[in-house]
């Protein structure tokens, strides 16, 4: 599909990084845990050029990775974890595209398995239901960087259903950080004329 669909030398990968970011993608669409930290290593990238790259070449070829809240629950031990999970999810997408422009709202895009993994996470650890962090992270194909900046993003907009804290947040003067929802780094690229700094950080 990458050679048919994806022109990665335009993209500047190379073909070790490719075959490794191909490699991922699959282990992904099967469920299987894949280390990406040992992937990054090996293609003698930085985490975060890998981690654009990834997203690059996995929406050039129109792959979507997805995770399953009972899934999920199934594989941990928590399904009583299940509702409490869903429930979570839907109000933080309604907070969220709530505090966003007009324009924006109708292309709101919740999908990407890190908001997943990231909510399960929260609501596990809110009630005090041991998970493994970085198994959930290998699972989401995500980094540790985009899981913690979306796991904050949650906790300040719905601090009463994923906080652990007694400090109660108001989601209306929560500032958004709109740049968890640009999954199309290319995109950005092209409206930009180039990466920005923080583009290794876009979910």
């Amino acid at each position: 599909m990458s050679d048919l669909q994806f022109d990665s030398s335009s993209a500047g990968i190379g073909e070790i990084c490719k075959a490794i970011i191909c490699l991922e993608i699959a282990a992904n669409m099967k469920h299987v845990l894949f280390d990406r930290q040992t992937a990054i290593r090996l293609s003698g990238m930085s985490e975060k050029a890998y981690i654009r790259s990834f997203n690059v070449m996995q929406n050039g070829i129109g792959v979507k990775n997805t995770l399953d809240i009972k899934e999920l629950a199934i594989q941990f031990g928590c399904v009583r974890l299940i509702p409490l999970v869903r429930k979570g999810l839907s109000l933080y997408r309604e907070r969220f595209i709530a505090s966003l422009p007009p324009s924006r709202r109708a292309s709101a895009d919740f999908t990407r398995p890190v908001f997943t993994a990231t909510g399960f996470y929260l609501c596990a650890k809110k009630h005090k239901l041991k998970v493994n962090k970085n198994k959930l992270i290998e699972l989401s194909g995500t980094s540790e960087d985009e899981f913690s900046s979306v796991s904050t993003s949650m906790k300040d907009l719905c601090h009463d259903v994923f906080g652990v804290s007694t400090e109660k947040k108001d989601p209306k003067s929560v500032k958004v950080n709109r740049d968890l929802l640009d999954v199309l780094p290319e995109k950005r690229q092209a409206e930009d004329g180039g990466y920005s700094s923080d583009e290794g950080k876009d979910v």
